[in-house]
């Protein structure tokens, strides 16, 4: 069912304030991050989802998985906040963010997840995208 253009705008806006607080809170946090997050990440062994969360592309350790399944609960939990407060879905808020997420924070080498759900590297040109991404 699509989406209304009000609600389709109040979603838009939503997921900017989420970025933005992410991109402010992440500034400072960033050299916090844990090693094994970035070392995994850099590895490619995880990488953005089309759908808002972060993803496998191996199987990972159970270090690995335990810090990774952390940080996706933290993502649904911000996505329900955004959701409620913009009368969205969850599952909207996520995918419109993992769609940011992949277009603007996913670096060059880095793996993110094609709209075929196949695992991609990050080159210098733009990422494969889902057509319904904003």
């Amino acid at each position: 069912m699509a989406l209304n253009e009000k609600m389709k705008d109040r979603i838009e806006m939503a997921v900017a304030a989420l970025l933005i607080g992410a991109a402010v809170a992440g500034s400072g946090a960033m050299a916090q991050r844990d090693p094994a997050y970035q070392q995994a990440r850099a590895d490619g062994l995880i990488g953005e989802k089309t759908d808002g969360y972060l993803g496998f592309v191996t199987p990972p350790s159970p270090a690995v998985k335990a810090l990774v399944d952390d940080l996706n609960i933290k993502r649904k939990a911000k996505y329900t906040e955004e959701a409620l407060a913009n009368g969205a879905t969850v599952e909207e808020m996520a995918f419109r963010t993992g769609c940011r997420l992949i277009k603007e924070r996913t670096a060059p080498g880095e793996m993110y997840q094609a709209p075929d759900k196949s695992w991609k590297t990050r080159d210098a040109s733009p990422p494969v995208v889902d057509v319904r991404c904003p």
